[in-house]
């Protein structure tokens, strides 16, 4: 399986397990010929509350249907199956969880496929070792680390790079569930295994890590990159989508800070001389990509903390008058909850956090929206954050009279505005934040992970 060859065909079936994709484009890939199928199980776009909380955003059913099709096909073509970032975030719990639902499959399939796993989370009395080794170093704009910092985080995960999928794939696994992953590396490890250059493979990697969103129609499901030692080419597994040198070449804006190079652990890749050219009307050939080494490999940590217990409410505005001048009337309605929350609860500003959103006028880009007239009807969003939930609950109910009758100043009457829902408020739980944006010099690529070897099984 690792031997050198002349080429290495990925198929990224879709931009995260779970998300869902064609089963036939799955067969597709396999009969152009696919040596290894790659996924992505995760990710930080939907906020620090499932790092924080361990637990995932999709759905165990979705989860489950992505993967006993993934195991099917990787069975059937004697091929690996990899997903980087198990369980959305990629604590011991995520990986933990998919390799739950893959056991399950395996066993109900009755397929015979080796199972490794990788764990990523790290302890903070271990990353304290490394700080005061001065082996923590922040990135832009993070300062320096805090080792309280490290405390009060809930869950901590370091990323890895391409190294210890590749050890678990040496050792013979047939599925290798990570976790926290660059995506990239999840989609370079078996090239690279395999013995395409480094330059390709990652800039490979990168254009296939979201499955069809480098194709002009990113709903049709996954592609397929042939790696080889001068490029790769890339087509889509739907017969009916394109890759195009637009297509392609604009994923390098996606999630990057530099359209031009991406860092890795191992190093950064550097397409600043890589040409894109349609071979046809529905694969594009890229060449020229570099892959820099870096002197020092570095793991980048994440880490999610508690900052409250949040409860939201909500109301809508269908008033003319009062959507006439709903900024004056929302400054009121800050002004009043804080008074009340004052002499009814006793509390000062510092002792809790709230606010209140706009949606249907500016909820989304605030200052910076364009739009100034009147908007025929807002949803009022009030969320409150607090030391405990049942401050922040009650914080919630002083407000509502609020949100249901507050008039505008010029107003004699009271008007009748509408609560989604009953009751009022809806306690949302522990919010989180992100806190470490700091990476680690590691002794070795594989250090700060902990390698489960694959698992027989009887069938």
């Amino acid at each position: 399986m690792t031997e050198n060859r002349d080429s290495v065909r990925v198929l990224a079936p879709s931009g995260m397990l779970g998300g869902g994709f064609p089963p036939e484009t799955i067969t597709r890939g396999l009969d152009l010929g696919a040596d290894v199928i790659t996924v992505d199980g995760g990710s930080t776009d939907s906020g620090p509350y499932y790092l924080g909380s361990g637990t995932a955003k999709t759905a165990a059913a979705a989860v489950a249907r992505d993967l006993r099709l993934l195991l099917r096909a990787a069975a059937t073509a004697g091929i690996p199956l990899i997903v980087g970032s198990c369980g959305t975030s990629g604590t011991d719990s995520g990986v933990d969880w998919v390799a739950g639902i893959t056991r399950e499959i395996l066993a109900e399939e009755g397929l015979n496929l080796r199972l490794a796993t990788i764990y990523s989370e790290q302890q903070a009395a271990g990353l304290k070792e490394h700080l005061d080794a001065g082996r923590v170093h922040p990135l832009p704009p993070a300062g320096e680390l805090d080792p309280a910092t490290l405390e009060s985080c809930r869950h901590i995960v370091a990323m890895m790079g391409h190294e210890p999928i590749v050890e678990a794939l040496a050792a013979g696994a047939d599925v290798v569930l990570a976790g926290r992953a660059t995506d990239t590396a999840v989609a370079a490890a078996y090239p690279l295994m395999a013995g395409m250059p480094a330059g390709p493979t990652w800039h490979a990697a990168k254009i296939v890590e979201c499955g069809g969103q480098c194709t002009t129609d990113p709903r049709s499901g996954g592609v397929l990159a042939t790696i080889d030692a001068t490029g790769f080419t890339i087509e889509p597994l739907d017969p009916a989508v394109a890759c195009t040198p637009t297509s392609v070449s604009a994923h390098m804006l996606y999630e990057t800070v530099n359209p031009y190079s991406m860092r890795e652990p191992a190093g950064t890749i550097n397409v600043s001389g890589a040409t894109y050219r349609a071979l046809d009307d529905r694969r594009v050939r890229v060449e020229g990509s570099r892959f820099e080494p870096a002197e020092q490999h570095t793991i980048k940590l994440e880490g999610a903390r508690i900052t409250g217990y949040e409860t939201m409410s909500f109301t809508a505005v269908r008033d003319p008058h009062i959507l006439g001048q709903i900024t004056t009337w929302a400054a009121l309605l800050r002004r009043m909850i804080t008074e009340w929350v004052g002499q009814t609860l006793g509390l000062g500003p510092d002792e809790y956090a709230f606010d209140i959103r706009l949606y249907g006028y500016d909820a989304v880009l605030g200052a910076l929206d364009p739009d100034t007239g009147p908007p025929r009807e807002v949803g009022v969003m009030l969320l409150v954050n607090a030391p405990d939930q049942q401050t922040a609950t009650a914080v919630a109910k002083i407000a509502n009279p609020l949100m249901l009758h507050l008039p505008t100043p010029d107003m004699d009457y009271l008007p009748s505005l509408a609560f989604a829902t009953s009751p009022a408020e809806t306690e949302r739980g522990a919010a989180y934040e992100f806190v470490l944006n700091h990476v680690v010099d590691a002794d070795s690529p594989t250090s700060l992970f902990r390698i489960n070897p694959p698992e027989d099984r009887d069938v």
